[in-house]
């Protein structure tokens, strides 16, 4: 199962004790896999669907809990959950702020009435819901990438907006007409799985998260040992090279005292540091002092040549 999977299975599990948090979760899954039907005798069903059993599962649950209502699930992907009964999708309705209580008209449906999301733990829920429905996530272990795909702008927004209430800064696109709300940072998707209380999920992809900076981490530093290394390397070569010109051209008894001690001990420890060679002078000298007389040898042999 992919951790995306994972995420949604944990979802399934995940419902609010309040009975106004299950209204609300169950509003954000209608919103973005229910329907209203009227067959030819004019009677109105109420069906969710889904190629996901995880969500028709989330919403039998759901319905059966908070209106005891009994439903029919149809079909073996895609997935379907009916409610037929007119009193039963009345009440469903009505509840869910989709159908006036007093004139019986239809309100819009793509986006959850607004009055259903003034609790912060409502608006938990409504997250929730919109992820199990039209949530995804990349593996962790290759990229930070969690995204909600809306049918409409409203919809869209509206995610948006509920997100940005704790802080999270979500980006939206086009794609294929249809409209993408995103995350690509690391930080800000363990937020929203926080928020989400998928708490099992946090804890893995903390783990991931880990591991992926130790890794880094020691990339890093192994890189930058590398580069240090061909550095000295490149460096001690060089010298080596305008040493070996001075020794054959004015031999390196003719050179002064201190350079000549140099050039010795360059010789003699062609892959010593800069510092290590200070500690073979007699008296020893500094990083600083070695650096100086070798640039001297070199500005020497360029002379020469």
């Amino acid at each position: 199962m992919s951790f995306s999977g994972r995420v949604k299975e944990e979802l399934v599990g995940q419902i609010g004790t309040p009975r106004h948090c299950q209204i609300a979760e169950l509003a954000s899954l209608f919103c973005f896999c229910g329907k209203i039907e009227v067959d030819p005798m004019h009677h109105i069903k109420v069906r969710f669907h889904a190629e996901n059993d995880r969500v028709i599962r989330k919403c039998f649950t759901l319905i059966k809990k908070t209106f005891n209502i009994n439903t029919c699930i149809l079909g073996q992907g895609p997935f379907s959950l009916e409610i037929s009964g007119e009193e039963e999708i009345k009440r469903l309705l009505q509840t869910m702020k989709i159908m006036d209580a007093n004139s019986g008209t239809l309100q819009r449906t793509d986006i959850v009435n607004p009055l259903l999301l003034k609790s912060t733990c409502c608006r938990r829920a409504f997250l929730r819901g919109a992820y199990m429905v039209v949530g995804s996530m990349s593996d962790p272990e290759k990229s930070y990438h969690l995204e909600f795909v809306c049918d409409t702008v409203q919809a869209a927004q509206q995610l948006r907006e509920v997100m940005a209430g704790f802080d999270l800064e979500a980006k939206m696109i086009e794609r294929k007409g249809r409209q993408v709300v995103y995350i690509k940072e690391g930080t800000a998707i363990v937020d929203l799985l926080n928020i989400m209380e998928a708490h099992v999920s946090l804890m893995s992809l903390e783990n991931l998260r880990i591991v992926k900076e130790v890794r880094n981490s020691v990339n890093r530093r192994v890189n930058c040992e590398a580069a240090n290394i061909r550095k000295t390397v490149n460096a001690s070569s060089k010298q080596i090279e305008d040493i070996t010109l001075l020794r054959d051209r004015i031999g390196l008894k003719n050179l002064p005292d201190s350079l000549r001690e140099m050039a010795e001990v360059r010789l003699e420890y062609p892959e010593a540091t800069l510092s290590e060679l200070g500690t073979y002078l007699e008296p020893p000298v500094g990083k600083s002092g070695v650096n100086h007389r070798l640039r001297k040898l070199s500005e020497l042999a360029e002379e020469i040549r």
